[in-house]
């Protein structure tokens, strides 16, 4: 069984499970997915499927990657991502995968880029508290001292500054799906996970849990 699915963010809303709790969830596509390529353990040293999703022109492909396409179909695709499979055999270049592989009450972990915010203070990056609001206090939202005194007279590596915030990649674990739309192809999440709306996502089984 494949391990991952590739889907897209589309928003959040609410629930209500079957004893009346509230639940927060994420919707989000997952599919329908096509296998690209099929890597083995005699021939690539691993086993995995290369699926596509998202359609795109084939006027925006390059050649190599337009004669890498023609092998499952003809059809081109925006993104490509690489999932483990204990078996590649079970699978056709040019199979559909869609949400049938997850079940109701199964967790997951979901992969994503965050929104970018820029350069960022350590208050807004790292969440430090800030100085003192009154009493002469000028030290409002400043990191304040960051040296080591006479020795080793520097500052050390991985210090938490200001500097660049978002934009990079992060997992959210043990996500528990709470219910699937298979004829739209939807995942309803509970909570939140990386990204903005449209982001894409890549949703994969907890190892060692079936």
């Amino acid at each position: 069984m494949c391990r991952g699915i590739i889907g897209k963010k589309i928003g959040m809303t609410c629930v209500f499970s079957p004893d009346g709790d509230y639940v927060p969830v994420t919707i989000v596509k997952a599919g329908s997915c096509i296998v690209v390529q099929k890597k083995t353990l005699q021939k690539d040293g691993y086993n995995a499927l290369q699926i596509g999703f998202e359609e795109k022109k084939v006027v925006k492909v390059n050649k190599p990657m337009v004669g890498h396409f023609k092998k499952s179909g003809g059809i081109c695709y925006r993104y490509l991502r690489e999932f483990g499979v204990d078996d590649p055999d079970k699978y056709e270049v040019g199979q559909t995968i869609n949400t049938e592989m997850f079940k109701i009450g199964q967790l997951v972990d979901v992969s994503g880029i965050i929104k970018g915010r820029g350069f960022a203070g350590v208050i807004k990056r790292h969440g430090f508290h800030g100085g003192g609001k009154t009493h002469g206090s000028h030290s409002h939202r400043v990191p304040g001292s960051i040296g080591c005194s006479a020795w080793p007279a520097k500052v050390i590596k991985g210090k938490k500054m200001p500097g660049h915030y978002g934009n990079t990649r992060q997992t959210v674990r043990n996500l528990q799906i709470v219910d699937i739309r298979e004829k739209d192809n939807l995942i309803l999440l509970k909570g939140s996970v990386p990204g903005s709306k449209t982001g894409l996502l890549e949703i994969k089984k907890r190892k060692f849990l079936e």
